[in-house]
């Protein structure tokens, strides 16, 4: 049963999700991500455009707001749907953020931040392929595809061992597919040789 703390808290990760950090990032910098680079609003555009400094503080953002309403739920001794849905609500807020006309980024930063606060060592293990894969492919979308596919694999481990709740390991596995649904355009690119390269 939804309380109303709980539906308080969907609004305030939809709304937190919603604050585009790396545009503003960027913006802060005399730059537009709409118009530069890959014309993404996510942190691997800012590193593209505007530095790896500027990467990292959007980045942390991005990442943060998944993970404080997430945790936040958790905080409350919700049950693990009620936080789910707080997780979710905050990718969705990244994907299709009210203050962009409901347009946005790959919702991966802000995945991974809601995930860090439900399964840490999942999250853990999907940053640590993100960023072998980018080191050796040097393509942000292969690398987020890459993480996305082991937080799956992983996930699946935890959940068969009994060390991840089941309503957990269906939040990874249906941020998997969201994430693998916002990089179409990019997975298109990639079969035909024009995807961005750092």
């Amino acid at each position: 049963m939804l309380t109303i703390p709980h539906l308080a808290l969907i609004l305030i990760a939809y709304l937190a999700g919603s604050i585009p950090f790396s545009l503003l990032v960027a913006r802060a910098r005399g730059v537009d991500l709409r118009v530069a680079g890959s014309g993404n609003v996510g942190a691997a555009n800012v590193w593209r455009t505007c530095g790896f400094g500027a990467f990292l503080l959007a980045l942390s953002g991005d990442m943060l707001k998944g993970a404080l309403p997430t945790f936040a739920a958790q905080m409350l001794n919700v049950p693990p749907l009620a936080v789910v849905t707080v997780g979710a609500a905050a990718m969705l807020g990244h994907a299709r953020s009210i203050f962009l006309g409901f347009r946005g980024g790959k919702a991966v930063a802000t995945g991974g931040g809601a995930l860090l606060a439900m399964a840490p060592l999942v999250a853990l293990a999907g940053l640590a392929v993100w960023g072998a894969t980018f080191s050796i492919v040097r393509i942000s979308s292969v690398a987020s595809l890459a993480a996305a596919a082991a937080c799956a694999v992983v996930a699946a481990v935890f959940f068969a061992q009994g060390a991840l709740p089941m309503t957990y390991a269906l939040f990874v596995w249906g941020a998997v597919v969201s994430i693998l649904l916002l990089h179409r355009a990019n997975i298109r690119r990639l079969r035909a040789g024009a995807e961005n390269r750092f």
